[in-house]
């Protein structure tokens, strides 16, 4: 291939790219701007009691409902081919549809995000130790074994229902004042919180574990030759390097648990797909109700796995590593 043709198709896969880019750009852009608009609407301004009120929809769907129905019957002919129409009319109902309900999946979206981003980010904060433990323990490596074996080994529904409905917890929780009053979820959501927490910090330690295990030894024992203890050699010479090379297990861990948070729909938590099952069963639209379900659960796990990317490719390491994107030894 000469090089002119190789230059021409480098810049033909340039402008896919750059086209490719563009688009996920506006759609993220869309999604976001619709939850971000919709949750400062049902928040702020329905509040002061300027417009219809918080959950009701932005556009009315009488009119998209009426062209709907006028196509139901319709057949369009193109030249000797009648084209029934019933096609544009199911598309157009569920449009409306998509519109009448997207307030409720607006508001569950924020529950389901909220859940998911403090689980993760207290059972981050459980795991790091119990890692450091389970490599580092000694003798206490069990310890932190039977935690992890004891978690990962049952099923996180099995757990809810043991906070929820086997432990005195909602007792407690009710004594809480605050608990259920105001912006302040009920009862049910903390305690989604505390087994999303239990759970994802035994799957996040073994992948911090596994990371732990893949730093050379050697550097512990530098770091003991120069004047380390072994705490501060952990602390200041391998978690740095380790935490990096879980970035990748750790984003996996934070998309199963953005789709494992349906799951509190089973203790009444009104997530996403609680939310979802609901509307479904009371106007027995389960098919395009699962299917907008289903793209908002989408678009909340590719905006995941694209800041947990950006999130890698900023903090790798110069020269270790392939990160797309950053050059070795340059930093960039």
């Amino acid at each position: 291939m000469s090089a002119s043709k190789a230059f021409g198709l480098e810049r033909i896969r340039g402008s896919i790219g750059d086209a490719e880019h563009g688009l996920a750009v506006f759609v993220g852009v869309c999604f976001w701007g619709w939850l971000l608009a919709r949750w400062l609407y049902d928040w702020t301004i329905s509040r002061l009691g300027v417009g219809p009120g918080a959950g009701e929809q932005f556009v009315s769907v009488e009119p998209i409902e009426s062209i709907a129905t006028t196509f139901e019957e319709t057949v369009a002919v193109v030249g000797p081919v009648a084209v029934p129409m019933d096609w544009l009319a199911s598309l157009l109902n569920g449009i409306a549809l998509g519109i009448d309900i997207a307030p409720a999946l607006a508001t569950g979206a924020w529950y389901t995000i909220v859940l998911t981003a403090v689980s993760i980010t207290l059972g981050f904060v459980i795991a790091v130790p119990v890692a450091v433990l389970r490599v580092y323990g000694g003798p206490f490596r069990w310890v932190a074994l039977a935690y992890t074996e004891l978690i990962r080994g049952t099923p996180l529904l099995a757990q809810l229902f043991v906070l929820y409905y086997g432990l005195p917890l909602a007792v407690w929780l009710n004594d809480v004042d605050v608990i259920g009053r105001g912006f302040v979820p009920e009862y049910a959501f903390w305690i989604a919180i505390i087994g999303f927490t239990i759970n994802g910090s035994a799957y996040q330690a073994e992948y911090i574990r596994g990371a732990l295990e893949s730093v050379d030894e050697g550097q512990l024992t530098a770091a003991r030759a120069i004047g380390l203890s072994k705490l501060e050699g952990i602390r200041y010479v391998v978690l740095p390097q380790t935490l990096r090379y879980a970035i990748p297990a750790w984003t996996n861990e934070l998309v199963y648990l953005i789709k494992y948070s349906s799951l509190a729909a089973f203790i009444t938590v009104p997530e996403l797909y609680y939310r979802a099952s609901r509307i479904a069963s009371s106007t027995f639209e389960y098919t395009p109700i699962f299917v907008l379900l289903g793209l908002v659960y989408l678009g909340l796990v590719l905006s995941a796995t694209k800041l947990m990317s950006d999130v890698e490719r900023r903090v790798a390491i110069p020269g270790l590593g392939q990160v797309k994107g950053r050059q070795q030894g340059t930093g960039e």
